[in-house]
């Protein structure tokens, strides 16, 4: 009888260790989807602005908890909303502290004032200024996500921030403002 139940408390240790590794399995893949759904939603900048080094990191804060649905500036209201329709919290206005709301825009360097000295090329977080040392720099207008954050190191002053063209393939149908009731 003893025997029995040594056998049967052994195989109720592995059984509770084989759930305990599946529950823990299960977590972890849950806040990857849900990092990954958030992710997705926010525009991919990669600014800062929100106060995290990147979209990804700013997902992950939110997956956690530990940041605000409205630290997005360049995501505007959509994006609010959207993630707070994900995260089952109440839409809210954007942090003004974070930046304002603003057209999408492209970084155009004027290439005859360009001294080729790469503080641009290093501060932007998306690789899409290319040109060689001394040389002039451009700008990959498909590839730039509108963070200006090349336009501070820059010591001559020759990057300019411009309005996007509107165009079919960045068109975006207005989506009414959801309010958010107490």
């Amino acid at each position: 009888m003893t025997a029995a139940i040594a056998v049967l408390g052994g195989i109720a240790l592995v059984l509770a260790i084989i759930l305990s590794v599946v529950a823990r399995r299960l977590d972890r893949d849950t806040k990857f989807t849900v990092v990954e759904q958030i992710n997705a939603l926010l525009p991919q900048t990669q600014c800062g602005q929100c106060n995290y080094p990147g979209c990804r990191p700013y997902a992950e804060a939110l997956a956690a908890g530990e940041a605000d649905i409205n630290q997005c500036p360049p995501g505007g209201t959509t994006t609010i909303v959207q993630l707070a329709q994900l995260l089952g919290r109440h839409s809210k206005p954007l942090n003004p502290d974070n930046g304002s709301i603003a057209e999408p825009q492209v970084a155009f360097i004027h290439e005859a004032i360009c001294i080729g000295c790469k503080k641009c090329i290093l501060a932007c977080p998306v690789d899409a200024i290319v040109g060689a040392p001394k040389k002039m720099h451009t700008v990959i207008a498909s590839e730039c996500t509108g963070c200006a954050l090349c336009v501070e190191p820059c010591p001559v002053d020759c990057i300019d921030m411009l309005d996007l063209q509107p165009s079919i393939a960045r068109y975006r149908r207005a989506r009414p403002e959801v309010i958010a009731h107490d």
